[in-house]
């Protein structure tokens, strides 16, 4: 790889901020229609905002921690930008697809490279019917909420929900509840990546759910479809002896 026009992204951090300043008058800082590579100063909410950003672009992105946990970042560090930069591994992840069709019919599309995720909109537990590929593997579910996870979000809400850590590169998915009622016992599914989730709300009008791809919030939903992107794809990049896969298996035997 040989990245040489390198265009920055800054959130709005003072930390962030001030490394945009120092970086920018080292080596530039190119218009992104013409750039190699983008390198995302901030912690994982900026990443997964360039990763929304600059898909279409088919651009791919260093980051850089100046946030809190920085878990998709590399270590910062203003020296020898370009040559890390040349060095790095790629890792490429495809996002999940989410079409919501609310109470009133309109259907919102999004995608979501972390999760898509369903959440009770008022004080009653929500109830879901969960449909994998045509055939309904519960027919009712009582909740908070439920949420499918790609393997680079599995560190993220999934695992605050006690939900499975994924392999990168697994060809799997996480369908975990969020502190399931009915039934008590039942703590999710790992699921083929090729599996289309259908999942239906049960007296949304008496309890009413949402539905959020990453950022995006549809409320009042009806039917929530969630499958794998196939047509999307973004490479992240990480310094060599710290890819995501290695954080990944990293993160198991944290206690």
């Amino acid at each position: 790889m040989n990245f040489s026009r390198i265009a920055f992204l800054a959130s709005d951090a003072p930390e962030a901020r001030r490394a945009l300043a120092k970086l920018t008058k080292l080596y530039g800082n190119a218009d992104p229609q013409s750039a190699d590579v983008v390198v995302a100063l901030g912690g994982d909410g900026l990443m997964l905002q360039a990763l929304h950003k600059f898909m279409s672009a088919g651009l791919p992105i260093y980051g850089m921690n100046r946030g809190s946990v920085g878990f998709l970042m590399n270590d910062f560090t203003e020296k020898d930008l370009p040559e890390r930069l040349n060095n790095a591994e790629a890792t490429t992840i495809r996002p999940l697809k989410m079409t919501a069709t609310s109470r009133d019919g309109v259907k919102h599309q999004a995608i979501a490279f972390n999760e898509v995720s369903v959440l009770r909109q008022r004080s009653q537990a929500a109830k879901l019917k969960i449909t994998i590929d045509g055939q309904t593997r519960l027919d009712e579910l009582i909740c908070d909420g439920l949420l499918v996870s790609t393997p680079v979000g599995s560190t993220a809400y999934n695992l605050s929900a006690h939900g499975p850590i994924l392999p990168i590169g697994s060809s799997l998915l996480a369908l975990t509840p969020i502190s399931a009622f009915r039934p008590r016992r039942w703590r999710g599914a790992i699921l083929p990546h090729k599996a289309k989730v259908t999942l239906t709300v049960l007296e949304s009008e008496k309890r009413p759910v949402a539905a959020v791809a990453d950022h995006l919030e549809v409320r009042n939903v009806e039917t929530v479809e969630i499958a794998e992107d196939k047509k999307r794809s973004v490479k992240i990049l990480f310094d060599p002896g710290h890819s995501l896969a290695e954080r990944v298996l990293n993160e198991q035997f944290k206690y």
